[in-house]
C-alpha cells in the first residue's frame, strides 16, 4: 500500500473503518488524516433519513465526531485513550442526496484537552453542519473489548 494511503501511525487508512462496525454500517470512508486534519466522506442513504427524506441528524453528527477523531489520531501516540468530553452543533441545511464530506481540524488545548473544528459540506460544497468538539486524553491505560477478547 502506498504511503499517501496510510493513516495515523502507519495504519493503512480503511483498516480504522473496518475495525469501527458503527461506521462501516454508516458507508464512512476515510479520504486523509495527517498533521491533525483529516477528511471522511459518507453516502446519503435512505434507510438514514429521517422521515421528510433529509438525513438523520444522528448519523451526520456521527461522521463529524469520527472526523475529528481520526484528526486527533493523527496527532498523538499510538495506544492513546481519550474521549469526547463536549460538542456543540449548528445544522445549517438538510442533506437529501450524494456524498456529505467531513473537513476536521484539531489543535491542543490547555493540559490534556484538544479542541476540535469540524464542517460537513455537501456536493456542492455548502456547509450543512457546524461542530465543535473538545476531547480529553486519558491519564492512565484502558483496557479496549477487543484487548480483553
Amino acid at each position: 500500500m502506498s504511503e499517501e494511503n496510510l493513516g495515523p501511525h502507519s495504519i493503512p487508512l480503511q483498516r480504522w473503518i473496518e475495525c469501527a462496525p458503527f461506521e462501516e454500517l454508516l458507508g464512512m470512508e476515510i479520504v486523509n488524516a495527517d498533521q491533525g486534519q483529516a477528511t471522511l466522506t459518507m453516502p446519503f442513504r435512505r434507510e438514514f433519513a429521517n422521515g421528510g427524506s433529509v438525513m438523520h441528524g444522528g448519523a451526520l453528527v456521527s461522521l463529524a465526531d469520527t472526523a475529528a477523531v481520526m484528526a486527533l489520531k493523527s496527532c498523538v501516540p499510538p495506544a492513546t485513550h481519550f474521549g469526547t468530553t463536549d460538542m456543540s452543533v449548528r445544522f445549517l441545511r438538510p442533506l437529501i442526496q450524494g456524498i456529505v464530506t467531513a473537513h476536521a481540524q484539531v489543535e491542543q488545548g490547555q493540559e490534556r484537552q484538544w479542541l476540535a473544528r469540524v464542517d460537513l459540506q455537501n456536493e456542492n460544497n455548502e456547509t450543512v453542519v457546524e461542530v465543535s468538539a473538545v476531547f480529553k486524553i486519558s491519564r492512565r491505560k484502558l483496557t479496549t473489548v477487543a484487548e480483553e477478547a
